[in-house]
């Protein structure tokens, strides 16, 4: 007989004893077939699925997956191999319901990682601005020194006092000197 593909223990269950009375039929001697049954949830979805079919109404796409995705969960042994885990095999159903809040404790510390870097890195761009702005304020002091310094020269002031004829300030042609008065 043919390998068929298998896609519910329904169907295994049909075969076996489909495969027991070709037997039976071959030899007359009784046989020992072992059966294996169905979770309680498997059999409830199996009923409903027998109801529908007798009534001649399908089942609806909720209850097919839900079917699928119990009858696909096998158990795993807890030694970890390299194989299942490159495999995928440790990312079943049960082993994420299992993990999901160390999921959402990674996601909370990628959020909480992102938000802090962004907080850095604005605080970055507001300490390069202001770091702009104080060697703009010193190069303006600096200039503004320099103008103030060369202002006050008392060649300028001069030359000042003389274009505006306010003043008859010179420059003395002579040293100053120095007069000595005693003391009594």
């Amino acid at each position: 007989m043919q390998k068929k593909n298998v896609n519910s223990h329904c169907e295994i269950v049909a075969i076996l004893n489909m495969k027991k009375k070709e037997t039976e039929k071959e030899q007359e001697t009784p046989r020992l077939v072992v059966e294996q049954t169905e979770a309680p949830e498997k059999a409830d979805a199996r009923a409903r699925h027998a109801e529908a079919s007798d009534v001649g109404e399908k089942p609806t796409l909720k209850e097919i997956i839900q079917e699928q995705a119990k009858e696909d969960e096998t158990p795993h042994s807890n030694t970890f191999t390299l194989r299942k885990i490159l495999g995928g095999d440790i990312l079943s159903t049960s082993t994420i319901r299992r993990q999901v809040w160390v999921f959402m404790l990674i996601t909370l510390f990628v959020i909480i990682y992102i938000s802090n870097r962004y907080s850095c890195q604005q605080d970055l761009i507001e300490i390069d601005r202001l770091q702009k702005e104080l060697l703009h304020a010193k190069y303006k002091a600096l200039s503004s020194s320099s103008q103030l310094t060369e202002k006050c020269r008392e060649s300028h002031v001069l030359n000042q006092l003389q274009n505006n004829k306010d003043s008859l300030l010179k420059i003395a042609n002579q040293p100053p000197y120095i007069i000595n008065i005693p003391e009594e």
